[in-house]
């Protein structure tokens, strides 16, 4: 029987405020595809839109962030605690592309479920309101699995803002939306940077762009652009 020695823990995070600390932090799926080695540190009230093209590492660097993806090389760090840690989970709110959601749960049943999960304080009056701002008050005891694909991104949107958090992950989340649902997201991912959490959104929505703090732009895996939210530079950077 062999005995694998256990990872030694991670040096300490260099900037422990950072609602994110991204270190040398690389992915290699063995096909040259991934990312390559990345420093960023994204502070509490930053909207940063992360663009690029399909394949350019957005949505690794998103998982790799939220701990569900293991780096080869690098760390994270939220808020100071280690990516995947239970500390650093707690305080990350992570929407993949694709709406996650129960077949058998009602919309109404879902946000409960993710409610007490977390333990948000207050949650009806909340739910309430952010029924009413995506307008599926109406769905509101329907089953999400079978709605549109429009209709579950919102319902999803809904479970990852109804959960208290720092830091918020989405992976393209305007794909589907309605203009209504489209512009009712620019304000609530404003709102929420507003009230200090961290926001990193992987999009190309250039509507997002006058609210955004900041633009993180990725080609082939490596970092290749971190400054202003400029519309014509997001275009560039996304190839359009």
């Amino acid at each position: 029987m062999t005995f694998a020695m256990p990872a030694p823990p991670p040096p300490p995070a260099a900037h422990p405020d950072a609602a994110l600390e991204v270190a040398g932090l690389a992915k290699d799926y063995g096909d040259g595809m991934g990312l390559s080695p990345v420093d960023l540190v994204v502070q509490p009230g930053e909207l940063v839109m992360l663009v690029g093209p399909n394949g350019a590492g957005k949505s690794t660097f998103l998982g790799l962030c939220a701990g569900l993806l293991q780096a080869n090389e690098g760390h994270a760090y939220v808020l100071g605690q280690p990516v995947g840690s239970i500390e650093a989970r707690a305080a990350t709110s992570y929407l993949p592309d694709a709406p996650v959601l129960y077949d058998d749960l009602s919309v109404n049943e879902h946000i409960e479920y993710i409610a007490r999960l977390h333990g948000t304080q207050d949650w009806e009056s909340y739910a309430d309101d952010l029924l009413e701002m995506f307008n599926l008050t109406e769905r509101a005891d329907d089953l999400p699995a079978k709605f549109s694909r429009g209709l579950r991104q919102k319902a999803a949107l809904i479970l990852g803002l109804i959960r208290p958090f720092s830091l918020l992950l989405i992976d393209e989340p305007f794909v589907g939306l309605d203009t209504p649902g489209q512009e009712t997201l620019v304000d609530v991912l404003a709102d929420v940077a507003e009230q200090g959490a961290a926001v990193i959104v992987s999009t190309h929505q250039l509507d997002l762009a006058p609210k955004a703090t900041r633009c993180v732009g990725l080609q082939d895996g490596q970092l290749h652009y971190d400054g202003p939210a400029n519309p014509e530079k997001i275009r560039t950077l996304v190839g359009a």
